[in-house]
């Protein structure tokens, strides 16, 4: 083997520090981690080097920063110092490189390189080898390879761009990649929902539409029964542009109010049941909601807003509603049908408005499910939720049969008994209710033929749990943001995924795609970027929020079409080479709870505004369902607080009545401090993991007196990490949701050896109530 000379030239050393500093930056690129570590090899005309070079990344590092830092430690490189330097790489990210005069094989120190450079007067070739440095295969090693040579041009041609930036691909690799986010099927026309509905109430009149139990709407029923509701909704004046709200519990009469809305020229707005007053008074106010209506619940004198209650019998004859209003089809496709509201970062919810031609695209001819007049849908999202949208209009746009879930909160017991009893062929289930029914009710999906899941991270060991036992259901995991209407994007499969992670697929109809770098370039399969969506299934943007919209909609630079824009999802993503989506998390700290997108900094900002509080930060971590739960640390203002004694339990229960039950914390801790990082910023990463925490509700104590009673607490306190656990705490104040009911009762089946019904629980949530159970 020719080595290199033994005082190497300017040009090569350059080299050398070039290839590497774009070897790190891709490996920084492909894995997110900020520290990156690689093992190198230097063949030298004396001795061979050896050893370990490596880089902390952030956000403003540069690219002749990090040469520079390589070609530091490559001068401190020795044969002496590898062993130690091998088994320290172990613990980052590492990936091997060598640099050789000629080809020649790699030694037994520097077992399988990912990077060969071989300098042939002072020009390098490249070579990423195939199962080596993460065992990647041949398709991905070309990728790589590619990736390299565009990188180490542009670190010799560009060295002050920072490290986010770095172009990895020639223009005509851009391109092609590009290409990889566009659907293979055009979208249909865009029509406007009721108009759809109304078409196929004419097609199949007489077919079952909706059904509860034993309630049931045949299509042409469903259909006169909105457009009637739409005159009463029009007599208050409702039109083109109006918003109405809906705030009922799920229900066929909950359908027909939607579809009633939308027949008025109106846009519906979905307020959740289970939202405190106060949240529903800031919605209808931000949103300039017209009209409220609801079907003889709850006391809305409060909310300053016309209401129509659907109990009340109409006080003047109504006029007969045309069987087919000529207007059904006729509006507008752009028009708004709905605002959904999601949590904003600045402690404001914000509505995103999204029109009929988005709704049409995600639910007419998908691309990645065949939905046929057969299949009944499950109805059991919250309407607020946007997961809803593909419930309600997908079935009802073809001819199906929507079957709604009993209203009130989802039991596991009684969601697996709808599914037989309703014949649901089709259900939408979020990622940890997915995770809960595989593991407990595994027989309830046996008449299913297409599950769907999403709204967080799939398991694949469930997902192959899944599929063993049912081998006939296809599965799809859905991707998408409210602000893209529900599905961005989809991966359909009948068999478990070969690899460690469950994809979200490739663009359905009428989306297209990309994962782009900062400067807004596409970036190679297997590297980390933003992913950006754009097509018919954009939202209008956030009502009433200009800037906020500007910020998240922004030029197209993904479809080539003069004016368009795109929506900026502020999620992590990466392309297989095969033209796979790989979901890698939040670019910020944005997380979802109980399948909920839920914002930190909008509880932070509700917590910042308690007079106690002087400082507040909310971070995410595992709970016992496999979820996610939310932790908030708060720095008191000593000057408010005389009394610290159970300051965080206090706070968590003024938090309850101004916010979602997924928005409030599992427990609010206090801090003398919060640890900062080197840019003085707020290190969330520093802040210690709660496994237990202290009680945190409002009643008195009360200890445990028998042994079922202590064996209870010990059980309860595991589940939702509490302790003490008193007699007397409800299960639900403690931290407790539907997903840990399922935790707590296959515990008390072990322990006890009792069938509770999940009913019992939410009816009588105290350890007293369940101890009085089992004890008869």
């Amino acid at each position: 083997m020719t080595k290199l000379a033994s005082r190497p030239t300017e040009e090569q050393v350059a080299t050398v520090e070039n290839v590497l500093a774009a070897h790190l930056v891709l490996l920084h690129r492909r894995t997110l981690q900020e520290l990156v570590t690689v093992y190198c090899r230097l063949a030298g005309a004396e001795e061979d080097r050896v050893g370990v070079v490596s880089v902390a990344f952030d956000e403003d590092l540069t690219v002749e920063a990090v040469a520079r830092q390589a070609a530091t430690q490559l001068g401190t490189l020795h044969p002496d110092d590898s062993d130690e330097a091998a088994e320290a790489a172990a613990t980052v990210v590492c990936g091997a490189f060598q640099v050789l005069r000629d080809a020649a094989p790699a030694d037994a120190g520097l077992a399988g390189p990912l990077a060969t450079v071989e300098l042939t007067d002072g020009t390098p070739e490249i070579t990423v080898t195939a199962g080596a440095g993460g065992a990647v295969g041949p398709d991905e090693a070309a990728l790589l390879q590619d990736a390299l040579r565009a990188a180490t041009d542009a670190v010799g041609r560009a060295p002050h761009t920072p490290v986010g930036q770095l172009s990895l691909a020639t223009t005509e690799q851009s391109e092609r990649w590009r290409r990889l986010g566009h659907p293979d099927r055009s979208p249909q026309r865009a029509r406007t929902l009721h108009g759809l509905v109304a078409e196929q109430a004419a097609r199949t009149p007489d077919a079952p539409a909706v059904t509860s139990g034993s309630d049931p709407l045949t299509y042409r029923e469903l259909d006169d029964r909105a457009a009637q509701l739409a005159q009463r909704i029009r007599a208050h004046g409702v039109g083109a542009g109006s918003v109405v709200a809906v705030l009922m519990p799920r229900s066929p009469q909950q359908m027909v109010t939607l579809l009633a809305v939308l027949k008025a020229g109106g846009a519906y707005l979905a307020l959740d049941p289970e939202d405190p007053q106060q949240r529903h008074t800031h919605i209808l106010r931000d949103s300039g909601a017209q009209l409220l209506v609801i079907d003889g619940t709850g006391d809305t004198a409060a909310y300053g807003i016309a209401v129509l209650d659907l109990a009340e019998r109409p006080t003047a004859p109504q006029p007969a509603a045309p069987a087919h209003p000529a207007d059904d089809g006729a509006f507008d496709p752009d028009a708004l049908a709905y605002i959904s509201y999601t949590s904003g970062s600045t402690g404001e919810p914000r509505g995103v408005g999204v029109p009929h031609r988005a709704v049409a695209r995600l639910v007419v001819d998908p691309n990645w499910i065949d939905v046929t007049a057969t299949d009944v849908f499950l109805q059991l999202a919250p309407v607020a939720f946007d997961a809803s949208t593909w419930e309600i209009w997908a079935p009802l746009v073809h001819g199906a049969r929507l079957a709604v879930a009993p209203a009130g909160a989802v039991e596991l017991d009684v969601l697996a008994k709808t599914l037989v009893t309703e014949q649901v062929s089709v259900v939408w289930l979020t990622a940890g209710l997915f995770h809960q029914m595989v593991a407990l009710h595994l027989d309830a999906f046996a008449g299913l033929r297409h599950v769907v899941a999403g709204g967080d991270v799939i398991s694949p060991s469930h997902l192959a749990r899944l599929l063993d036992a049912h081998p006939h259901l296809a599965f799809t995991n859905g991707y998408g943001p409210t602000e893209n209407t529900t599905f961005t994007a989809c991966w359909t499969t009948t068999s478990a995924p070969a690899g460690d992670t469950v994809p979200i697929g490739r663009p359905i109809t009428g989306t297209q795609v990309a994962v782009l770098d900062t400067a807004l370039r596409p970036v190679p399969p297997g590297v980390c970027g933003e992913l950006y969506a754009t097509g018919d299934g954009l939202a209008h943007g956030y009502v009433g929020r200009p800037a906020a919209t500007a910020r998240s909609f922004v030029p197209d630079v993904i479809s080539g079409v003069p004016g368009a824009r795109m929506y900026r999802t502020g999620d992590l993503a990466r392309w297989t080479p095969d033209g796979t989506l790989e979901f890698l998390g939040r670019a910020d700290q944005q997380l979802k709870v109980q399948g909920i997108r839920v914002e930190p900094g909008a509880i932070e900002a509700e917590l910042n505004r308690f007079a106690e509080v002087r400082e507040a930060v909310v971070v995410g971590q595992s709970d016992e369902a496999g979820g996610k739960r939310l932790l908030a640390y708060v720095v008191l203002d000593d000057a408010v607080v005389e009394d610290t004694a159970g300051i965080g339990a206090r706070l968590r229960e003024r938090l309850r009545g101004a916010l979602p039950t997924a928005m409030v914390p599992w427990a609010v801790l206090t801090r003398s401090e919060l640890p900062l990082n080197k840019n003085g910023k707020v290190d969330r990463r520093a802040l210690p993991a709660a496994t237990r925490v202290p009680r945190n509700v409002w009643n008195d104590f009360v200890a445990p007196r028998t042994a079922i009673e202590r064996r209870l607490a010990e059980l309860w306190g595991d589940v939702l990490g509490v302790e003490p656990v008193g007699i007397e705490d409800d299960f639900f104040d403690l931290g407790g949701h539907s997903l840990l009911v399922a935790e707590l009762l296959g515990t008390l089946k072990d322990t006890f050896d009792v069938e509770i019904p999940a009913r019992v629980l939410y009816l009588q949530p105290t350890i007293t109530d369940l101890a009085d159970e089992i004890g008869g």
